[in-house]
């Protein structure tokens, strides 16, 4: 039997068990999957959190993940993705997703995307989430070729997705980072800064002349009074973090269940990650890889925050 991560209650990653559970018969337009990684997000451990979710006891037993990446070994008649006919022996990525933390899912075809055969399991399992996110707000701050932008928090996931993206773009990027994260940053042609006293003379050194847009994946009152300060069009500012920061300060806020959640450029957007992994313009960094019966250690890395790039389940 296919064997499954769960949260039995909310807490603290001791909450988490790994079970079997009957394998899902797959139906009309179905495949079935077997997980080879799966990506471990910041999301995946809120949803068991107290303060997150406030402890409704009804979504107990608790599935996690929404993204991974495995081998295709039953498929309906008919099945077919987003890049056409889905078959079995087919190495795809699997999102969106309930329940990416499994041995073996069933999901509908719509979920499944090709896996560039340049990227490794973990790479893949990895991809979507952050780079759908990074999307989204490259999308949403209406960015066009020569414009610069300023990202906060760029070494973080969605950073180093949305820096990527940007570049590609031909946009220049300033982005904010912890010293040792500035090397990688430069490598992909951002501009890095560190963040802290002075942020607001550093950015001007970078760029004096403003920048055109600029976007918050961290939320602190810092990121966005330096952002206003810069920018030359105030309203081209965004955050990625609902909280009382951005709330107080008026900030536009993408994702979530807001009003701009950008479900659709999000879903839309998959094929162009793959795309852009296979021209060789996007790169997923992996920090650290753990089994399946080590989830909540995987839980406890990611909510320390001192991951550089992404954490990953081994099915």
């Amino acid at each position: 039997m296919p064997r499954v991560v769960v949260a039995r209650d909310y807490g603290e990653a001791d909450v988490l068990d790994v079970v079997e559970v009957p394998a899902t018969p797959i139906g009309t337009g179905e495949a079935r999957v077997r997980i080879m990684a799966a990506g471990v997000n910041p999301i995946d451990w809120k949803q068991y959190a107290p303060a997150f979710y406030g402890g409704d006891r009804g979504r107990l037993p608790l599935r996690l993940g929404s993204e991974a990446a495995g081998v295709v070994v039953e498929a309906a008649y008919g099945a077919a993705g987003p890049a056409g006919p889905v078959r079995v022996g087919d190495e795809v990525i699997v999102f969106s997703v309930g329940g990416a933390y499994a041995s073996e899912v069933t999901v509908s075809a719509a979920a499944l995307l090709p896996k560039p055969p340049e990227m490794t399991w973990e790479q893949a399992a990895s991809l979507m989430l952050a780079g759908t996110t990074a999307m989204h707000a490259v999308v949403a701050s209406r960015l066009r070729k020569g414009e610069t932008l300023l990202v906060h928090a760029a070494a973080g996931g969605v950073g180093q997705m949305l820096c990527q993206i940007a570049a590609a773009w031909d946009v220049k990027v300033i982005g904010t980072a912890r010293e040792r994260d500035h090397e990688m940053l430069r490598g992909w042609g951002v501009e890095a800064v560190t963040f802290g006293d002075g942020l607001a003379d550093r950015v001007r050194a970078a760029a004096p002349g403003g920048v055109d847009a600029a976007i918050d994946l961290v939320g602190t009152r810092e990121a966005i009074e330096v952002s206003t300060g810069c920018l030359r069009d105030s309203n081209r500012l965004l955050s990625t973090v609902h909280n009382d920061v951005t709330s107080d300060l008026g900030v536009r806020v993408i994702g979530g269940t807001g009003p701009d959640h950008g479900s659709d450029i999000r879903m839309a957007a998959r094929l162009d990650l793959v795309a852009l992994v296979e021209r060789g313009q996007l790169q997923v960094s992996v920090t650290q890889t753990f089994a399946l019966d080590e989830v909540a250690d995987a839980h406890r890395k990611s909510r320390s925050g001192s991951a550089q790039g992404k954490l990953v389940l081994l099915s």
